[in-house]
């Protein structure tokens, strides 16, 4: 299928949308910048990571082989002052009195809670940024070796001007110039004692307060931000590859110094295509916790919230989001989930339809020309609201036939479900109520298989294994209740 196809993708780095041609024929590498696990994921995030996800998909769908890499930041992300004492991941788990790994894996779990709610694909690696502590400072000393960075008081930073003197633009991406980020940039990351403003950590120092520290060469810190995703990009997908995506607000500075980083390593562009996706707002302002315009995901899904009217099934979040074309902003309101909650029964009840309909001998309606249409929009960079809109001719013609003021043949009913089957479930990773509803009767038949299981270990006085079921199942945010009437569970 893929011979078929013409895919083009909006790249940034060039500023053009260009006909997609893998480095690897048939094969795709892709890295997508992961969540910070300090807090729960906010619904802005959700809006790209599930870009990516249908990207993933049309990629699969087509017939490529895509090794797809997500990372997890779980260390070494300051606050916008600098002062590494303002870690998020410390002052996180202050606030709550935990571990700051515990409130790594308490968000990470929440984040895979939060993603497999809304039907994502699981990426094919997610590694971590404490897993690859060791690699972070090789590719900083080999920086510090090829006279691109420079150590001070502890602390490592990546030499911007002796970057540039080399030709080598930093900048590129985001289409700045030095003199502006000069004239532009506040010494947010080195309180005082970096050479140049503009530039940024590769390895931050550790004060003896600071609880997330490992050695190197340097003492004992921990790595940067920008650092991570260049080596766990470049171990797992090389040091070229096809597609680096994010958010629009990471393409400056997180995106830029990766490709800095990468290309003084490597002497040569990381990534072929860079992709990003655009804001999410509510009711037509930035999503904030400051000013209180703000929900997370889950209660989109569960109503507990002011600012919708009633609670929306994961698939119709995920329709409303899609109808949208990634690189636009999108702005949900209470409106926009009832109108989306409309088309999306509308295409479920078009879809049974299509299954019942009874075969005519004659076809008033060109399905061969619906289904080049219809992947001419995804190929034209992702086109998801072109789709969707082809989407509802399709329905409407069914919805015709059925009242007998369209006639499909029995290739032409074929055809549409498959196509149909194709684009709205497997690429545009919806779900139908119905299946919703019963995997959900399936993971509450697995619980109360577990609850008695419990139960009996507990009458066994075998606490270790009823402690094992419990905490288990709360790792994987199901919460048991014991009662008088027995024990009960609850979904976090």
């Amino acid at each position: 299928m893929i011979k078929e196809h013409n895919l083009k993708v909006q790249n940034t780095l060039s500023g053009e949308k260009e006909a997609f041609a893998p480095i690897h024929p048939e094969k795709v590498g892709m890295y997508v910048c992961g969540p910070t696990v300090y807090s729960n994921v906010h619904l802005g995030n959700v809006r790209t990571f599930m870009s990516f996800d249908m990207i993933y998909r049309y990629l699969l769908h087509l017939g490529y082989n895509v090794r797809y890499v997500r990372n997890i930041t779980d260390a070494g992300h300051l606050t916008d002052d600098g002062n590494v004492e303002n870690d998020r991941f410390v002052k996180q788990s202050k606030l709550e009195k935990l571990e700051p790994m515990e409130i790594v894996q308490k968000y990470t779990v929440d984040f895979h809670k939060v993603l497999d709610t809304f039907n994502f694909l699981p990426p094919t690696i997610e590694p971590t940024a404490t897993g690859h502590i060791l690699e972070q400072i090789e590719l900083t000393q080999k920086l510090i070796d090829l006279g691109l960075a420079y150590e001070i008081n502890g602390s490592v930073y990546f030499d911007v001007e002796a970057y540039n003197q080399k030709g080598l633009n930093y900048g590129e991406l985001s289409r700045r110039n030095i003199e502006e980020l000069i004239n532009n940039t506040r010494d947010l990351d080195g309180q005082g004692e970096k050479r140049n403003p503009v530039d940024f950590a590769l390895w931050k120092n550790a004060s003896p307060a600071h609880i997330m520290r490992w050695g190197s060469p340097w003492g004992d810190g921990f790595p940067g931000w920008h650092l991570e995703c260049t080596v766990m990009s470049t171990k797992y997908l090389g040091d070229y590859f096809d597609i680096h995506g994010g958010g629009m607000d990471l393409k400056f500075p997180h995106h830029e110094c990766e490709i800095a980083q990468a290309k003084a390593a490597n002497n040569q562009q990381p990534v072929k295509y860079w992709m990003h996706a655009n804001m999410l707002t509510m009711n037509g302002q930035r999503m904030s916790k400051s000013t209180g315009n703000y929900i997370l995901p889950m209660q989109l899904v569960n109503g507990d919230n002011d600012f919708f009217e009633k609670p929306f099934h994961p698939s119709v979040v995920r329709f409303c989001f899609l109808q949208a074309h990634y690189r636009s902003v999108l702005d949900i309101s209470n409106d926009a989930m009832i109108a989306s909650e409309k088309g999306f029964n509308r295409l479920m009840d078009g879809l049974k339809a299509l299954n019942s309909l009874e075969a005519s001998t004659e076809s008033s309606f060109d399905v061969q020309e619906w289904l080049k249409q219809a992947y001419a929009a995804m190929d034209d960079d992702f086109n998801t609201p072109i789709l969707i809109s082809h989407l509802f001719e399709a329905i409407r013609v069914i919805n015709g036939a059925k009242a007998g003021s369209e006639k499909l043949t029995a290739e032409d009913i074929s055809t549409l479900q498959n196509a149909l089957q194709a684009f709205v479930f497997d690429v545009l990773g919806l779900k139908s109520e119905e299946e919703s509803q019963g995997n959900s009767e399936k993971l509450d038949a697995a619980i109360q298989l577990l609850i008695k299981m419990r139960n009996q270990a507990r009458a066994d006085k075998n606490w270790a294994l009823s402690d094992q079921i419990r905490d288990e199942l709360l790792a994987a945010g199901i919460q048991l209740k014991d009662g008088k009437d027995g024990t009960d569970y609850s979904l976090n």
